[in-house]
């Protein structure tokens, strides 16, 4: 019986069905306090499942018009999906807030400050944490300072600084949180991933969620929906872990054949650059022999023609016939003169 007290609803159904009403506020006012770091009370869900454009955004997409600390109104857009284009479409959810909650004509400093919470159960990127905020900032093109806006100067233009009015995002990297449960935050980050809630736990809005989360407290009709959600859920990250492995294969082949091809490539390249080198070496070496063959040849063939010039002066200075002389040296008279 313990075991079926302590299994707990994700909370990603939770917030769409179970929190909507207002008498469970209080779960979604602990979440909210524990990850903006203030007190928030929550006005209104301002939408509900029935007038949602898509069924993407009925799946995925909850508004929530709340009040912090100094009883300013925030919208808090909370999101959680699995997409290719999830940083476009946060931005897409912030826009619509903004568009949609003021009336057309209201002076602009009506607009509502928007954070926008984004509970990630997949992998959006590198980093080392499991909770990362950010907000736009004036950066300068060329000092690289930022620029801090003042409201309180004579005549100031603006009256309101930038953290006052910007968008505010805070992504929870769910299956990045490996650490123990200790403070509020973490023990929510343990909910979140793995569904635990310590019997002892004084984090805001757990204790109630141990209450009122509880899977075998719902209907059969509302457990049977539930338990089609976690296979929509198995099934679509099955569907994105099998084409995650198609493409890694189809890359790999890819990659292999482009590798054959680059190779042969490259060895046809390689192999000519070799082959004119080697060729160019045995030329030059063929080249030398040769030469110095010929220059031998020749060498030889002028010494003999010189030793002939010789042997026929002398032979004319002893007087012998000059026909004589050309039978023996092959030389003409006037020939070795």
């Amino acid at each position: 019986m313990k075991e079926m007290q302590d299994r707990y609803i994700r909370f990603d159904w939770a917030i769409k069905r179970l929190l909507r009403q207002k008498a469970n506020f209080d779960v979604l006012e602990g979440f909210l306090t524990v990850f903006l770091g203030e007190k928030i009370t929550i006005v209104e869900l301002l939408e509900s499942e029935g007038n949602q454009l898509s069924v993407d955004d009925k799946f995925n997409r909850v508004d929530i018009k709340a009040l912090n600390s100094k009883g300013e109104i925030i919208i808090i857009e909370i999101q959680n999906t699995r997409e290719l284009y999830y940083l476009e479409r946060i931005l897409y959810g912030v826009a619509k807030a903004i568009t949609e909650h003021i009336h057309l004509g209201d002076a602009y400093y009506k607009v509502k400050k928007i954070y926008s919470i984004s509970i990630l159960y997949f992998d959006i990127g590198i980093g080392q944490d499991y909770l990362y905020h950010g907000q736009n900032q004036f950066i300068g093109v060329h000092s690289k300072d930022r620029l801090l806006v003042n409201t309180k100067e004579r005549d100031a233009i603006v009256c309101r600084l930038p953290s006052e009015i910007f968008p505010e995002y805070i992504l929870i990297r769910v299956n990045e949180f490996n650490k123990a449960a200790v403070t509020p935050l973490e023990e929510w980050m343990d909910y979140l991933k793995d569904g635990r809630i310590r019997p002892d736990s004084t984090a805001p809005g757990l204790g109630e969620a141990r209450e009122k989360l509880k899977y075998y407290s719902m209907p059969p009709s509302e457990r049977h929906a539930y338990d089609e959600h976690l296979n929509a859920i198995m099934i679509q990250n099955d569907v994105l872990d099998s084409a995650k492995l198609e493409g890694r294969i189809e890359g790999l082949a890819e990659g292999k054949e482009e590798g054959r091809i680059e190779g042969r490539m490259e060895g046809r390249v390689e192999g000519r650059m070799e082959g004119k080198i080697e060729g160019k070496k045995e030329g030059l070496e063929e080249g030398r022999k040769e030469g110095r063959a010929k220059g031998k040849e020749e060498g030889l063939e002028k010494g003999r023609e010189e030793n002939n010039k010789a042997n026929a002066r002398k032979m004319r200075a002893l007087g012998i016939d000059s026909e004589i002389i050309r039978q023996v040296t092959g030389l003409e008279p006037g020939g070795y003169d």
